[in-house]
């Protein structure tokens, strides 16, 4: 660890809040850039989806802070994807999620130094303001990370921050990219990043009652049921664009699948004070609360995942410890190397599920079917 303790110098940045500044600030732009930093402010308090409030970008020397509110920046995605450019993140999951209305093909490829810094050896989750710090020496301000960033125009400290988060990600990208060639988990590392990719393009959750481990030894029908209003509270919540608790929360979900309500007026009372969940909405719910559960989408509803008893608690607490040990081996952090939810589902359905498919299949199934009950 660097011995020396400074505080990051700020660096000017343009603010674009025009086609006519976009294309000027890209056109004097390297044309071989190899990669590009990038950071997103956004809100998504009172809605299902977030709104991108400003997108921060790095090319070499070069910031821009780019005032979506004001103008359709497409002609950034162009300039993205006209060559195999390697977009800098960390911890990108939320940031890919805000960006797809602009990059609705995605990044064309990631590098997350979160994920990276896990491979390095640095850490499972480690925020991007101890990264800067550990590895660059550099102490961040974080005092403008809850402010409006709707708000126009940005204050000094808001400013100076979105910057901070840009700055230092090349760096990062050298320094980590060097430890992960230097042991050995670059093809790992890039094989995640892609996954994450992926994974927001996958489709909502056909099966979001298996979170629920209370309902887990509810009868058929009652679980069912829970399915099918949380089935249809995602798409009424984006169809409606609210957030999905101010629909309905977790406890009123299990409370009505459970108890269904004789009348709308019973509806209203044990839904009362739902922000989101005005007249239309409940109406709505009330007509999907009347349709009968039907035999095949009770058969196909699956059980929470609550197994972790007798046989099955002992298989959890064998594959454990072998993942604990291998983890230590490869200095890497056993939730990298093999998330718990993944763990459990796979001794639930003996079926190596697809969140661990790639080269944790290829290092840990042959060793862990053995111990499955």
């Amino acid at each position: 660890m660097p011995a020396c303790r400074n505080r990051s110098t700020v660096r000017e940045a343009q603010w674009i809040d025009t086609p006519a500044g976009l294309d000027d600030w890209l056109a004097q732009l390297s044309t071989d850039a190899p990669s590009v930093g990038i950071d997103t402010e956004f809100v998504r308090e009172s809605t299902f989806y977030p709104r991108l409030a400003l997108l921060q970008i790095a090319v070499d020397d070069a910031i821009a802070l780019i005032d979506p509110l004001a103008f359709d920046a497409r002609a950034l995605r162009v300039w993205l994807e006209a060559a195999p450019r390697i977009c800098v993140l960390h911890s990108a999951s939320e940031d890919i999620e805000v960006l797809r209305d602009l990059l609705p093909r995605g990044l064309p490829q990631l590098f997350d130094t979160q994920i990276a810094a896990a491979f390095a050896g640095l850490g499972a989750g480690v925020g991007y303001q101890r990264l800067v710090s550990d590895l660059l020496a550099v102490e961040l301000p974080k005092d403008a990370t809850r402010s409006d960033w709707m708000r126009r125009p940005l204050s000094q400290q808001q400013h100076t921050y979105a910057v901070q988060d840009v700055l230092h990600l090349h760096a990062l990208r050298e320094m980590l990219e060097n430890k992960l060639h230097a042991r050995g988990y670059v093809g790992w590392f890039m094989e995640d990043c892609v996954r994450l990719l992926r994974r927001a393009d996958a489709p909502a959750d056909a099966q979001p009652q298996r979170s629920f481990r209370a309902a887990a030894h509810w009868p058929d029908s009652s679980l069912a049921r829970l399915r099918a209003l949380l089935l249809w509270r995602d798409a009424a919540a984006r169809r409606w664009d609210v957030p999905r608790a101010w629909l309905l929360r977790d406890e009123h979900c299990a409370d009505l699948a459970l108890d269904p309500p004789a009348n709308l007026t019973t509806l209203e009372a044990r839904t009362r004070g739902q922000r989101a969940l005005r007249q239309p909405v409940r109406a709505e719910l009330w007509e999907h609360l009347q349709q009968p559960i039907e035999a095949a989408f009770i058969e196909a509803t699956q059980r929470p995942d609550d197994f972790l008893k007798g046989n099955a608690k002992r298989a959890f607490d064998a594959m454990r410890e072998y993942i604990d040990r291998e983890a230590v081996r490869l200095d890497l952090p056993a939730s990298l190397l093999c998330p718990r939810r993944g763990l459990e589902r796979y001794i639930a359905a003996h079926d190596w599920p697809a969140e661990l498919a790639g080269w944790r299949q290829g290092l840990l199934q042959t060793q862990l079917a053995p111990l499955l009950p």
